[in-house]
């Protein structure tokens, strides 16, 4: 593990601290931003751990994986939440959400907590379909957040996007506020993605602008970069307006989607995940990792591992929902992949018996995305297989003796646990 965090760390630290300097000097030229978001400085190496986590039901045929990685960030204000069965309903009903939080993690833990609750009040034990439920989903996200103001320190700044999916077996249903997204796969393709509530979109602009707010570089006040959250009360302060048109609403996008024997999965995520990859480009690695017969689980978590390297600086969190009809293990797949690891082996062990010195991981790895390496993951590229190049280049220090040290591989070292194969050594 401290392989591959080290290989995080010196791959991108540049790049993050230029980027990290360049978003403080902006905000602080926005009044309000440094105040609503917090201190933006990074870690001086990425928390890579990870508990990935999944669960099962036989009767629908359902499996779900989640994971989270604190990442960059120094505080995790991430939260999610996945129930395969519902109580008071009946079988084939599930509900999942990741929440994202800004200003601390109050309020993506409250609705991680407490939002299913009021989606179960305002569903009732027979919920009409579609119409029904698309109205509880709306009012269980209004109830969720009056309740969340009544117990919110006053003048404390603070929120949290949100995106759910609740399953019927008739339907899927989505509710997002913020930038937290969801996309469908189906058939192999993209059937279905969420689009981020910004201030700019024009139904968004119209409610801010007849509230008496303004948007200034691209931001609600100069301030906020979403239009619709839980939480964010000072932006809910419009005299004569009801919740859902306030300059921040907590109102949720509601969509419904009949279910269709094509449907493989759906990815909910947040906005830290989307930083780094493109709906497609997830649905492709995620459908790739599926055939080699990874749980939805350790998906997640390769699917973070690749968001890390490929230069995300947020906290990320992801939950995958598999349906019946997703893609399943194939030996061809296989054994492509396979061949895809030992050929990195190999080039990594030529790579550094080739050098007058050993090179550094780093260098290692800036060689091989130099090359036309075939049969790479779809999506993820030569960053999804990060994990297995600091194992082959682990294993080779070690066989040689060599040691890492810290003036040769970095400023510090990172140490968890993910599902990756590198393994632990020494920094």
């Amino acid at each position: 593990m401290a392989a591959f965090a080290c290989l995080l760390e010196r791959l991108l630290w540049p790049a993050r601290k230029e980027e990290e300097v360049k978003e403080e000097k902006e905000d602080e030229e926005e009044e309000g931003c440094r105040a609503l978001e917090g201190p933006r400085s990074l870690l001086n190496a990425p928390r890579c751990a990870q508990r990935p986590h999944g669960g099962a039901a036989a009767s629908s045929g359902l499996r779900f994986g989640a994971s989270a990685a604190q990442g960059w960030r120094t505080h995790m204000e991430d939260a999610h939440c996945a129930w395969l069965a519902l109580p008071g309903l009946p079988p084939g009903w599930a509900f999942f959400a990741v929440l994202d939080g800004h200003g601390g993690a109050r309020a993506a833990l409250f609705g991680a907590r407490h939002l299913l609750g009021h989606v179960l009040e305002e569903l009732g034990p027979a919920p009409g379909e579609p119409e029904g439920v698309c109205g509880a989903l709306r009012r269980a996200f209004l109830r969720a957040d009056a309740r969340l103001r009544s117990l919110w320190p006053r003048g404390e700044p603070g929120g949290s996007t949100a995106v759910a999916l609740l399953l019927s077996p008739r339907f899927l249903y989505l509710a997002h506020c913020g930038d937290s997204r969801a996309v469908l796969s189906r058939a192999g393709a993209v059937a279905f993605s969420t689009e981020d509530h910004r201030p700019l979109r024009p139904r968004e602009r119209e409610r801010i602008h007849d509230a008496g707010g303004t948007i200034s570089r691209r931001r609600l006040e100069g301030s906020l970069a979403v239009s619709r959250a839980l939480g964010d009360f000072a932006y809910k302060e419009a005299p004569g307006r009801p919740p859902e048109q306030q300059l921040v609403s907590a109102e949720p996008e509601v969509t419904a989607l009949e279910r269709r024997a094509e449907d493989e999965f759906m990815l909910l995520a947040s906005d830290g995940v989307w930083d780094a990859m493109s709906g497609a480009a997830l649905a492709g690695l995620v459908a790739s990792r599926l055939s080699l017969g990874l749980a939805p689980e350790l998906v997640c978590a390769q699917l973070l591992d690749t968001c890390l390297c490929k230069g995300s600086l947020d906290n990320m969190t992801c939950i995958l929902v598999c349906f019946p009809g997703a893609p399943t293990p194939c030996e061809k797949a296989i054994r492509k992949e396979r061949a895809l690891d030992a050929a990195l082996g190999r080039r990594v062990a030529e790579l550094c018996s080739s050098a007058q010195e050993p090179p550094s991981l780093n260098t290692v790895f800036r060689a091989l995305a130099s090359e036309d390496i075939p049969d790479l993951p779809p999506g993820g590229g030569l960053y999804c297989k990060a994990a297995v190049i600091a194992d082959a280049y682990s294993q080779l220090c070690q066989a040689s003796g060599e040691r890492w040290e810290k003036g040769q591989n970095g400023p510090g070292k990172a140490t968890g646990t993910h599902s990756g194969s590198a393994l632990d050594l020494e920094a």
